[in-house]
């Protein structure tokens, strides 16, 4: 079967480089673009005219809505799909069964669903959230049960630690049933996501790693499961260029830039986030190969971004080489990325689509 691969909408904002650049430097700097809705309709579109399945929207307080943005650009687009991502601890499941019910309708089944429990403590508790890292994931879990009983035939009921909720049901039930996206890579997560999802995701680590957490992940559930990775790309013509892009954007870091993010990094809760810095070891360094940790997998991203932290890296055949590394050991779906979002669609599509399959 071929693989399907989806983009990603930069909610938070868009540039040519992976953090807007120190202040001391910004006066070199390309102009910035801001999420406007002009701005992320054409990411949409560029999207969908290249022939990616969907666009991963974000959340948290970083970033636009992932749903009323999505559902703004529903118009803007046919056949696009939005992978709504979302925190289960901040809004009653019934009331995400209502909202994921109602979208289906009126996006004509344009919905998936990324339920994230939420890794960064700090960003909880600005939602008022003060739950601890093994305490959402067990919500997360009562909350996957409602939001599938509520779009059953039936009102159902439930009585739990988490949520007490007596005929949870919906106008209709969803039309197709939105699939569920769920990561994590703690031992917390990992029965969640055996329970719940249909696609398991996992950030860029090296192939090796990747084949780890599918397998321990396939142990725990005799279920059918697809598994998808996020991460970013940077795929050129020619391998030199495509390096040559990574050493540009790693110049564009300042070292204070680097140094607080991963100190802000160092205190995640999230397993997987911990993950990511292990490949870097939070090493500044002037050398963009240097922080290249399996053939073709760049961590640079993660010196200064929390969540994906790899790109893969090279010419279209060596990137599409790494994307049947990652079919090999069972990733079905790619949630990728790049800077900025609009011109590395094009990259990706023209170059790497045609070799994979699609």
């Amino acid at each position: 079967m071929a693989p399907t691969f989806h983009w990603f909408l930069p909610t938070a904002g868009d540039g040519r480089t992976i953090v807007e650049r120190f202040h001391a430097q910004r006066a070199e700097q390309s102009a910035h673009r801001p999420p406007t809705l002009d701005y992320l309709a054409q990411v949409a579109r560029a999207a969908e005219s290249l022939g990616f399945t969907g666009v991963l929207t974000p959340t948290g307080t970083f970033c636009e809505d992932a749903w009323i943005t999505t559902a703004a650009l529903l118009g803007h687009t046919s056949t696009l799909k939005f992978l709504v991502a979302f925190r289960p601890g901040l809004i009653s499941p019934t009331l995400a069964a209502q909202m994921a019910s109602t979208y289906q309708r009126v996006s004509g089944g344009r919905l998936l669903l990324n339920v994230v429990a939420g890794g960064d403590e700090a960003e909880q508790r600005r939602f008022g959230d003060t739950a601890d890292h093994d305490t959402r994931y067990a919500r997360a879990d009562e909350f996957l049960t409602v939001l599938r009983g509520a779009w059953g035939a039936e009102p159902v009921d439930h009585s739990g630690r988490h949520y007490e909720i007596t005929g949870a049901t919906t106008l209709a039930p969803p039309d197709p049933v939105p699939p569920i996206y769920f990561g994590g890579s703690s031992r917390a997560a990992l029965p969640v996501a055996a329970d719940h999802a249909d696609v398991y995701l996992t950030w860029g680590e090296p192939p090796e790693q990747v084949a780890d957490k599918i397998a321990a992940v396939r142990a725990l559930t005799p279920r059918p499961l697809r598994f998808g990775l996020r991460l970013h790309t940077i795929t050129r013509d020619t391998s030199e260029d495509a390096w040559r892009e990574a050493q540009r954007l790693l110049d564009a870091l300042h070292p204070d830039q680097v140094a607080a993010a991963q100190q802000v990094l160092a205190t995640s809760q999230s397993t997987g986030q911990q993950r990511m810095r292990e490949l870097h070891r939070g090493r500044r360094t002037d050398d963009a190969r240097a922080l290249e940790v399996h053939p073709g997998l760049w961590a640079g991203v993660g010196l200064v971004r929390g969540g994906a932290g790899t790109a893969m890296v090279g010419s279209h055949a060596e990137v599409a080489a790494l994307v049947e590394q990652y079919r090999a050991v069972g990733i079905d779906e790619f949630i990728l990325s790049g800077y900025p979002h609009l011109e590395e669609a094009y990259w990706f599509a023209e170059g790497v689509l045609p070799l994979v399959g699609r």
